[in-house]
């Protein structure tokens, strides 16, 4: 009996470990993986647990039987099961919700879904103690028999955390990952029950697991967003991945919805957006560059390649490195974004490390990897500034997409300083009709009328592509006055969370989000 025991309780620590890391997945699609929505799952999941303790504590006082702990699991992990089911509709809802900006629906939805993980995650909770309290025969054994237990749990937390993640997720997507580790730990309970208290009490449960195997067939078919338009969908390692048609146009879609991340289009190259204003960065400079001595580009945050096409059609000896970190999101570019370039080198790994390691220097590195709430504060720091530096050339320039709110330049203000005390000089640009500034820095002293009159001088070209010509036009109607340099990011201070979630809140509150509907 006692082998079953420390079966239920490893297995259960796993499963309590992997329901929180697949809760983050599922929310994450549709509310954000900020630090506010991790809080959020994290504390209430921490409340819940804490109530299991108390409760289990003081049912296995009443009911010290190995039935009851197994039932107690059963009905826990069948819960777990229920929950992509009861979500689907409301996050659904909230997905709708997400995309019209309507922020009272979208925080109703949340509590909803959360409240959707109080008994399967209470009833968890009571497995230690329970255990505890059935393996404790003799009182002085008592400190060893808890450590002993606690250990057990705490290991199959260790696999909980990497099992969803790693291979469940990518393989089976999150909500089947639900029902999955649901599955799992109902066929360790029955068969606990079986052997801890003959079939008599295991056989009214067994329509349990065949429910369960049900649901995973029949119970969540369909996309997981109602969005119009959707061709592909898929919940990778990293992001949940949308590539929607609309006409013959395809935007690529990452994890809440909000942006384009990519976009393509057979015939044509400009969308007025971040990507083409890359190749405005080297005209920067004093003397007109000729569009064939650009020669190499790295671009942090590929993404599906929108940047690498326009970049190929503008300069003709162009040799580009691509670095992102979603591998799925590559494949992703291959199969709909025609990202099949025999010039662009891909790398799937994280953007610093992946540049830090790489021995060339380029004469644009394009950083596209913010996008509010998800700004890496890593790529937001003087130490990564100089890592980029060190990677560019004598006449090299970075470009950076950064996000903001109408009334609140915080973000491009403090990056704007962070990146001149490194860089010597700093141009900004906001993109018309978006919540987009790029930023671009200059590894020599430049001045912003050189891209006019680079601009004078291309135009009076018959061989300029227009692409070119249009994100230039778009640079020089944007430009905004550089800021004086003041608080300065680092890797030991970045507080960018706070800068994000404010910046969002207020955007929220001040009714802007009501403005654009």
């Amino acid at each position: 009996m006692r082998k079953w025991l420390y079966i239920a309780v490893f297995t259960s620590g796993l499963t309590g470990l992997a329901v929180e890391m697949t809760a983050s997945r599922l929310l994450g699609n549709y509310f954000g993986t900020s630090n506010l929505t991790w809080a959020a799952i994290i504390g209430l999941i921490l409340i819940y647990l804490t109530a299991g303790y108390f409760l289990g504590g003081y049912w296995a006082d009443r009911s010290p039987h190995y039935s009851t702990f197994f039932k107690i699991l059963a009905w826990g992990a069948f819960t777990i099961g229920l929950i992509p089911v009861a979500a689907q509709p409301i996050l659904r809802a909230a997905a709708d919700a997400f995309d019209q900006l309507q922020l009272g629906v979208l925080i109703g939805s949340f509590v909803v879904v959360m409240i959707l993980f109080v008994v399967p995650v209470t009833l968890l909770g009571t497995a230690s103690p329970f255990a505890i309290r059935l393996a404790l025969s003799d009182s002085r054994q008592a400190g060893s028999i808890s450590g002993r237990i606690y250990a057990i749990s705490t290991l199959g937390s260790f696999g909980g955390t990497f099992l969803p993640v790693l291979l469940l997720i990518p393989w089976i997507g999150t909500y089947r990952t639900f029902l999955a580790i649901g599955e799992m730990l109902l066929v360790v309970a029955l068969a606990g029950l079986w052997a801890t208290s003959g079939w008599k009490k295991a056989a009214p449960l067994l329509w349990m697991p065949l429910i369960i195997a049900l649901l995973a067939i029949f119970g969540v078919r369909g996309a997981m967003k109602n969005t119009t338009g959707l061709i592909y969908e898929k919940d990778s390692a990293y992001n949940y991945i949308q590539v929607l048609q609309v006409g013959e146009t395809r935007l690529l879609r990452l994890n809440d919805g909000q942006g384009v991340h990519s976009i393509y289009n057979p015939t044509e190259y400009f969308y007025n957006g971040p990507w083409e204003q890359v190749l405005v960065a080297p005209f920067f400079y004093p003397a007109l560059v000729e569009l064939a001595d650009v020669q190499s580009l790295a671009i942090v945050g590929l993404a599906a390649g929108t940047t690498a096409r326009q970049a190929n059609l503008v300069f003709p000896n162009i040799q580009m490195e691509g670095i992102e970190i979603d591998p799925d999101i590559l494949a992703v570019g291959r199969e709909y974004f025609g990202m099949d370039l025999p010039n662009l080198h891909v790398t799937a790994q994280d953007g610093r490390w992946a540049l830090e390691n790489n021995p060339n220097r380029f004469q644009i590195i394009s950083v596209d990897a913010y996008r509010p709430p998800y700004i890496p504060w890593h790529l937001t720091t003087r130490e990564f500034f100089e890592v980029v530096r060190d990677h560019l050339t004598d006449d090299g320039v970075m470009v950076i997409n950064v996000g903001r709110s109408p009334q609140d330049r915080r973000l491009v203000e403090i990056l704007s300083s962070t990146i001149l005390s490194v860089f010597p000089s700093v141009h900004i640009i906001d993109l018309p009709d978006s919540f987009n500034s790029i930023l671009f820095a200059t590894v020599q002293p430049t001045d912003a009328e050189n891209l006019v009159a680079n601009f004078t001088a291309l135009s009076q070209r018959a061989d300029t592509p227009p692409v070119l010509l249009q994100a230039m036009v778009s640079a020089i109607n944007n430009l905004q006055p550089t800021p004086a340099q003041g608080y300065v990011f680092t890797d030991d201070r970045a507080p960018i969370e706070w800068i994000t979630n404010d910046m969002i809140l207020n955007f929220f509150l001040s009714g802007n989000a009501e403005t654009l509907q």
